[in-house]
């Protein structure tokens, strides 16, 4: 997961720049995809930590170069976040004082504001070298071990007390407290009941990502005309049949389908990531569903991605714009195309195949079904 999320980051710096990547990082639609590519249960709240834990390990020590850096994470490493920013700040000449304040009123404002009954345990903050910076913190609710995310960027912050969120992640709770909401601007300093009887005025400017309790992928959590434009492109063409994939020549349909998703991770619009679950498509999660994690297929996409971020940083960008035409043809192809009925066929047979491609889950390798395993004899 730490090589493929610096795959994926660089290919944003290179193409887009660093303060896209933080960006991205507070949509929360575009997270919960990024972290479902990554192999991550795709409606899990372990997306977070994962995700994070595993962007800090392979940023950081790259973070001079790339100009970004992850501090926090989960429990008793949110504490240390105000010490790795002042410490950040001797290094860069940032503002480490009001970068602490920021921090500590995120995580102020999401667990004292925002009374929804949710205690905060993750807070990531993400702050690039020009002082922009990211928050994504997680809270957990005791009585039925429930999450919720929040996300916060600078760049959309007028006022930590009104509105300040780009995104709040999770089940309708009913009745809340919620001294951000903008129609409590007269009475802030006591505290407002918002009831649930008009949701849409109390997160009237929020996003909000509802993932449904089952774990198992069911066609309606996916974008079927989507997906199935990306499996048609996979594994009904060739790359030789457009002329802007020919550099990929060489790559297996399996990995193109890998790679297509991944492709639009990276150069993708905001309103691609409404259906996180599709990107599961393209590395499985760690829990088998939709299907194990094809390790093989993981290993030849950071290496594509590697070798594209390298060639472009020597200036040879014909791989790198190969990679990001994949989601573009995949995205032409959706207007005509009519998914049909095949989508529990599909699993099954990603299931059946995760074997030969190295699938693994939590509980161990992925093994041949019976028939296949008759035949290897």
């Amino acid at each position: 997961m730490a090589k493929l999320g610096l795959a994926v980051t660089e290919a944003i710096i290179t193409e887009y720049g660093k303060e896209e990547v933080l960006r991205r990082l507070s949509d929360p639609f575009w997270f919960q995809s990024f972290g479902a590519v990554m192999g991550m249960d795709w409606h899990s709240s372990g997306i977070t930590t994962s995700v994070m834990g595993a962007l800090k390990r392979a940023i950081n020590p790259h973070a001079k170069e790339l100009g970004i850096y992850i501090c926090g994470g989960k429990g008793k490493f949110s504490t240390e976040t105000p010490a790795e920013l002042l410490r950040l700040a001797d290094s860069t000449g940032l503002n480490g004082t009001e970068l602490v304040r920021c921090s500590k009123l995120s995580a102020k404002v999401d667990n004292t504001a925002i009374q929804d009954g949710f205690q905060l345990y993750t807070h990531n903050f993400i702050v690039s070298d020009t002082g922009q910076w990211t928050v994504i913190q997680q809270g957990m609710a005791p009585h039925n071990k429930t999450a919720r995310r929040y996300h916060w960027h600078s760049d959309t912050v007028r006022s930590f007390v009104e509105e300040p969120h780009t995104g709040i992640c999770g089940v309708n709770q009913g009745a809340i407290l919620n001294l951000t909401a903008a129609e409590a601007s007269c009475t802030r300093s006591g505290i407002v009941q918002i009831t649930a009887d008009d949701p849409h005025q109390l997160i009237r400017n929020f996003q909000r990502l509802i993932l449904p309790s089952h774990h198992e992928v069911h066609a309606e959590d996916v974008n079927l005309k989507r997906l199935g434009a990306v499996l048609w492109l996979a594994h009904e063409q060739h790359p030789e049949n457009f002329e802007e994939l020919l550099l990929l020549q060489g790559v297996g349909p399996r990995t193109l389908q890998s790679l297509t998703l991944v492709s639009e991770v990276i150069h993708g619009t905001p309103s691609r990531f409404k259906d996180p679950a599709r990107f599961s498509f393209a590395h499985g999660g760690k829990d088998g569903h939709p299907f194990p994690v094809p390790t093989k297929v993981y290993d030849e996409t950071i290496s594509v991605l590697q070798t594209a971020v390298h060639n472009a940083r020597l200036d040879h960008t014909d791989k790198t714009a190969a990679i990001k035409k994949l989601h573009e043809i995949a995205a032409r192809a959706e207007k005509d195309f009519v998914p049909n009925a095949n989508f529990d066929a599909l699993i099954q047979k990603e299931r059946d195949e995760a074997w030969k491609y190295g699938g693994r889950t939590v509980f161990g390798k992925a093994k041949p079904p019976k028939n296949d395993q008759l035949s290897l004899f």
